[in-house]
C-alpha cells in the first residue's frame, strides 16, 4: 500500500508538472514573440463612462438584452473580462451570455455567464486556469482567441426579475485589414445540464454494490452529454458542477469521446476524477492549475458541490464529420446528481443547433428526491 500510494504522489507531481510546463513553454513563447511587428490594431469594447465621468457600468432590467460587442471583422478578440454587482442571489445563472459570428442566427456560444467561466454552482470561488480564470474579487476572465471574418456580437440578456446595478466589461480585440489566415475555425460553448441525472437504480448502498459494480456499459447508453457538434473542429475542454443529491462518491463514471459517428468511444476514461487528471476522489482537496483542476470538492455526501475543469490545449480532440463528447454518471450511469457544464470547442459554420436553454428556476441547483443513500424522496 506504501508503493502504490508513493506511485500516486510521484504521478500527481509529475502531472503537475506538465501542466505547469505548458504554462511556461505558453509564456516563454509570449515573451519570446515580443519583438515581432504586429500588422493589426488594437480596440476594446467597454462599459466606460461615455461622459467621461466615473459610472463605468451597465444597468441590465428583468429581460432586458445588453449588447457588449458588435464589431465588423477581421478580427480576433483575445479577453474578456466582466464583473458584476446584483442583488440576486443567482445572478450568475440568470444573466445568459451569447456570441455570434458572421451574422449567424443562432449563437455559437450561449450559457449562463457564471457557468461559462466555470462557476456552474451559481457562486464565486476564486480559481486560474490558462484560458479561464476568477480573480479577486468576482473578476470573470476568459483568454479564449475568438477569430471572427465579417462580424462578432456579444450580448448579455437578464432572464431573471431583479435588475442587474451593475454590469462592468472590456472585451479587447483585434482588428486586421486582411482576411484571416485559411482553416481558421470558430469558437463555440455550448451549456448543458441534467438535474437530476436521472440513474437506472436507486437500489444500491455502495457504489461498489455488485449491482452496480458489475454493470457493464461499454456505449455510453445513458452517458451525460457535454455536447454534439456536427461539422469539422477540435474539442478543447469541459467545466463541469456537481451537486449531489445521493451520498457517496460521485465521480464513478468514465469519460467517453465518440467521433465522427462512432458507436463505440476510441477515446474512453478510467474515471471521472481521472479524466478531471485528479485521483482518488480528489483527495478531499481543492486545487486548480493551467489545464485541469477541481476548486472546489465537496464531502461524499448528499447535499455536497464539486466544481472541476480540463482543458485540451495540449492536444485537441479533432474531429472531421461529428463529435460527440460523455462521460458516466456513476459507474454504468446509476448514481442520480446533478451535472451542469460547459463544453468549448473550435469548428466550421454552420453548427449543429443547441439544446434548449432550459429557464431559469431548472438552472437554479437545489437537491432532488431521487432515492437512494442519502436521499429518501423516492
Amino acid at each position: 500500500m506504501k508503493t502504490l500510494l508513493s506511485m500516486v504522489a510521484a504521478l500527481t507531481f509529475f502531472l503537475s508538472f506538465c501542466s505547469l510546463d505548458v504554462a511556461a513553454q505558453s509564456s516563454t513563447s509570449a515573451l519570446s514573440d515580443l519583438p515581432q511587428a504586429r500588422d493589426y490594431v488594437q480596440h476594446r469594447a467597454s462599459s466606460y463612462d461615455r461622459s467621461g465621468g466615473n459610472a463605468d457600468f451597465r444597468t441590465i432590467a428583468p429581460g432586458e438584452t445588453l449588447t457588449l460587442l458588435d464589431e465588423s471583422g477581421p478580427g480576433v478578440i483575445t479577453h474578456f473580462w466582466a464583473t458584476i454587482a446584483s442583488d440576486d442571489p443567482h445572478h450568475l445563472k440568470a444573466l445568459v451570455l451569447r456570441m455570434y459570428w458572421d451574422g449567424e442566427p443562432s449563437p455559437s456560444v450561449e450559457a449562463p455567464i457564471g457557468d461559462f467561466f466555470g462557476l456552474g454552482l451559481g457562486d464565486y470561488f476564486l480559481y486560474q486556469s490558462t484560458p479561464l480564470s476568477v480573480g479577486s474579487d468576482k473578476a470573470l476572465n476568459c483568454f479564449f482567441p475568438m477569430p471572427f471574418e465579417k462580424n462578432a456580437r456579444i450580448t448579455v440578456t437578464n432572464e431573471g426579475s431583479i435588475k442587474t446595478d451593475a454590469f462592468y466589461f472590456n472585451i479587447d480585440y483585434r482588428a486586421y485589414q486582411h482576411p484571416l489566415p485559411a482553416g481558421e475555425l470558430y469558437f463555440h460553448a455550448q451549456y448543458r445540464q441534467a438535474a437530476p441525472n436521472h440513474g437506472w437504480t436507486n437500489n444500491w448502498q455502495s457504489n461498489g454494490d455488485a449491482l452496480v459494480n458489475d454493470k457493464k456499459n461499454p456505449n455510453g447508453d445513458g452517458n451525460y452529454v457535454w455536447m454534439e457538434g456536427a461539422g469539422r473542429g477540435h474539442f478543447v475542454g469541459v467545466s463541469m458542477s456537481v451537486l449531489q443529491n445521493q451520498d457517496g462518491w460521485w465521480g464513478e463514471g468514465d469519460d467517453m469521446f465518440f467521433i465522427d459517428g462512432e458507436r463505440t468511444p476510441s477515446i474512453n476514461g478510467t474515471g471521472s476524477e481521472d479524466y478531471f487528471l485528479g485521483a482518488w476522489d480528489f483527495g478531499g482537496h481543492p486545487f486548480s492549475y493551467a489545464l485541469y483542476g477541481a476548486p472546489v470538492v465537496g464531502a461524499e455526501a448528499a447535499g455536497s458541490r464539486s466544481s472541476v475543469y480540463r482543458f485540451h490545449l495540449d492536444s485537441p480532440i479533432p474531429f472531421t464529420k461529428s463529435i460527440r463528447a460523455t462521460i458516466e454518471h456513476g459507474h454504468a450511469n446509476h448514481r442520480s446528481d446533478n451535472f451542469y457544464s460547459v463544453a468549448y470547442w473550435y469548428q466550421t459554420e454552420p453548427h449543429a443547433a443547441f439544446p434548449r436553454l432550459p429557464p431559469l428556476e431548472q438552472r437554479i441547483p437545489k437537491i432532488y428526491p431521487v432515492g437512494g443513500p442519502g436521499n429518501a424522496g423516492k
